[in-house]
């Protein structure tokens, strides 16, 4: 399995791959696949990356800002997809290390993510990379008419913002 940089023309594969996500029902509060520019917008441009297998994007992993404040400059919330027929194949532990890696290298000291308690797989995928719980927000959000809780798990760097 090879890990690399997203480009724009891979967005058909992520796009399908998203549109898999939002279809369990446990991935996102989105109820649609945004288009690619509004994507592109409130996606960070650095630590977007594409799982392939042979030619084939198997998932993705990209980060978007948790805030425009100067002061959460180095803390990013994580997005990580992977296409249905390649789950539980490790892609997911293979795309969050390589995100963690280039998240570091870019500066990011914290990593969150925003799951439904649910999305058992993501969960563990998380707490795996040394992601830890936060805590949970009740009823945060209405998805398809029904209040849902979203579990908060966070990873502090070892090496970027330790002083």
């Amino acid at each position: 399995m090879e890990i690399r940089s997203m480009t724009s023309e891979d967005w058909p594969a992520v796009r399908r791959i998203y549109a898999e996500g939002l279809s369990t029902g446990m991935a996102t509060f989105e109820t649609e696949v945004p288009e690619y520019d509004n994507w592109d917008r409130s996606h960070l441009q650095l630590c977007r990356l594409v799982a392939l297998k042979g030619n084939e994007v198997c998932g993705w992993a990209a980060l978007s800002p948790v805030s425009g404040r100067c002061v959460y400059g180095g803390v990013a919330e994580v997005s990580i997809y992977i296409g249905q027929k390649f789950r539980g194949q490790g892609v997911g532990q293979k795309l969050l290390h390589h995100l963690i890696q280039e998240s570091e290298a870019a500066g990011f000291w914290t990593l969150q993510s925003g799951i439904f308690p649910e999305n058992l797989p993501s969960i563990r995928l998380h707490e795996k990379a040394g992601f830890r719980l936060l805590g949970t927000r009740e009823k945060v959000g209405r998805y398809k008419g029904a209040w849902k809780d979203n579990v908060v798990y966070e990873r502090r760097s070892k090496v970027v913002g330790i002083n």
